[in-house]
């Protein structure tokens, strides 16, 4: 690459500007959920900020090519299909691999925030699944 060439301003997600609830039905209860990257092109990544209060967690769900949660604060849980819970706290990561059936949530004494990422296939990067 020529580095004189003109370069394309690398957008800035700005704090807060992309903040919503969750969509229904994908936890017991509604979280904060902010997009920090989105990307909707097959193998694009997207990134979120996700903010949950004590005791909510998500339904079981997949990822087409899996996801990574990188925990911010607080203390979680993430269990897989089939296996015990295990907690998380700030600065702990998991990894779910593709197609990997799993849930997360807070504690039911603990908020617990995240940065959750994942990669799109045919247009979305979740299967949510029946309880």
């Amino acid at each position: 690459m020529n580095r004189t060439s003109i370069r394309q301003p690398l957008p800035i997600h700005r704090a807060g500007t992309a903040t919503q609830r969750s969509p229904e039905g994908i936890a017991n209860a509604p979280f904060w959920v902010e997009m920090l990257v989105q990307n909707n092109e097959d193998g694009g990544l997207t990134a979120m900020r996700c903010t949950l209060e004590p005791g909510t967690m998500t339904r079981w769900h997949t990822h087409p090519h899996g996801q990574i949660l990188y925990v911010l604060s607080g203390v979680g849980l993430a269990q897989r299909d089939n296996e015990p819970p295990e907690e998380l706290r700030a600065g702990d990561c998991i990894n779910f691999a593709p197609g990997e059936r799993h849930r997360h949530g807070a504690t039911p004494d603990s908020t617990f925030a995240y940065i959750s990422i994942q990669a799109q296939q045919n247009g979305t990067a979740v299967t949510w699944l029946e309880d």
